[in-house]
């Protein structure tokens, strides 16, 4: 599968967005990985969950970890919540219990459906990358 590539085009959600500009993005190799993980993240369907893992995979990025970085800072236009952990949890909880509702609420609306713990039921809403 060919990989759509997209600008950078970064818009501060974050309070270190603009230390992180400074210190990483404009002056490290890691622009155009970004660019290609937020380019796939567009590419999930509505109603649709990948993993931080198979995101990384996908994009050929060593580290789920790194993933999570960079959807941190995702766009504007990036759908971040449907990138989730393995098991279905919602991963942004451990750093900010409001995020976690937002993602929440935005898959909800999507009709991803959750387990009585709050993990995505990944069987029934995981991507199917074609």
């Amino acid at each position: 599968m060919a990989r759509a590539s997209c600008p950078l085009g970064l818009v501060a959600r974050h309070p270190a967005y603009h230390s992180f500009i400074s210190s990483e993005v404009h002056s490290h190799p890691i622009v155009a990985s970004a660019e290609q993980v937020y380019a796939f993240v567009r590419q999930i369907p509505t109603g649709k969950v990948l993993s931080y893992g198979q995101v990384a995979e996908a994009c050929g990025v060593p580290s789920a970890r790194q993933v999570g970085r960079w959807m941190a800072f995702a766009p504007d236009d990036v759908p971040w919540w449907r990138v989730v952990g393995a098991d279905g949890t919602l991963r942004i909880q451990r750093r900010d219990p409001m995020l976690a509702q937002l993602q929440r609420a935005h898959l909800a609306s999507e009709g991803v459906q959750f387990d009585p713990e709050g993990r995505v039921l990944m069987e029934q809403f995981l991507w199917d990358i074609p």
